[in-house]
């Protein structure tokens, strides 16, 4: 299942990089996941980039960037604290 609060992209405030270096975006977008987040923990960006919430946790994702796995759903998974429901399936 896609995640609508990133827009499929894993990625929150995205859209600031622009005004950095349009170019930035899709490297980001095509950096492996490990990568991209330790370039936002050092404050590379210095923009309000960060990990979804919806389908991460703020620093790193729960599966795949910009997806909702079926099986985390449930109040055993990472979405417990929604019901056990990703926030933007509301």
């Amino acid at each position: 299942m896609n995640c609508n609060r990133c827009k499929t992209t894993g990625f929150l405030n995205l859209e600031q990089l622009d005004d950095v270096d349009p170019l930035l975006v899709a490297a980001v977008l095509e950096a492996p996941a490990h990568r991209v987040a330790l370039w936002i923990q050092a404050g590379a960006s210095r923009t309000d980039v960060q990990v979804c919430d919806c389908c991460g946790n703020g620093e790193e994702w729960y599966g795949e960037r910009g997806e909702h796995e079926k099986s985390d759903f449930g109040l055993a998974g990472p979405y417990a604290y929604n019901g056990g429901l990703p926030e933007c399936n509301n």
